[in-house]
């Protein structure tokens, strides 16, 4: 019993130093456009980590142009406008998805079709930079399974 002691004691003080939990891009895909040279609309949850931040930006390498966009309702009609920043909250969550916030990728490479990786990266206002794949739908097809 004595001898389980100390690997009970330095199992439990290296726990706590584990790395924070980090920001997470889950759920990513892309829809296509319907028309071609169209842009085209990525779509994916945020998961904030230790600390409040603000993501700044998302690009991607196949597209020419990336623009962080929110759809409104406006009367009766829809309307999007672009925005510059989104907060993301210590633990919290930013939702990006159809009929709200949205990342318009302009010009996309054609080469790009339908189950095709999209890769994304996202930069916040604490340096961090996250990358994932986000899976290429076309424009009529239902969002994947998470």
């Amino acid at each position: 019993m004595r001898a389980l002691l100390p690997i009970l004691v330095t199992t439990l003080a290296l726990a706590g130093c584990s790395p924070p939990a980090q920001i997470a891009a889950e759920g990513a895909y892309v829809r296509l456009a319907a028309v071609p040279r169209n842009p085209a609309a990525a779509y994916f949850t945020l998961k904030g980590g230790p600390a409040d931040v603000t993501l700044m930006s998302v690009e991607s390498t196949v597209a020419i142009r990336s623009e962080m966009h929110e759809s409104m309702k406006s009367g009766t009609m829809m309307a999007m406008k672009p925005i510059q920043a989104v907060p993301l909250p210590a633990h919290g969550e930013a939702k990006f998805a159809p009929g709200g916030k949205h990342v318009m990728l302009f010009d996309m490479n054609p080469g790009i079709k339908r189950g095709s990786k999209v890769p994304l990266l996202f930069t916040f206002t604490n340096g961090q930079r996250v990358r994932t794949n986000a899976i290429a739908i076309a424009a009529g097809d239902p969002p994947p399974a998470e």
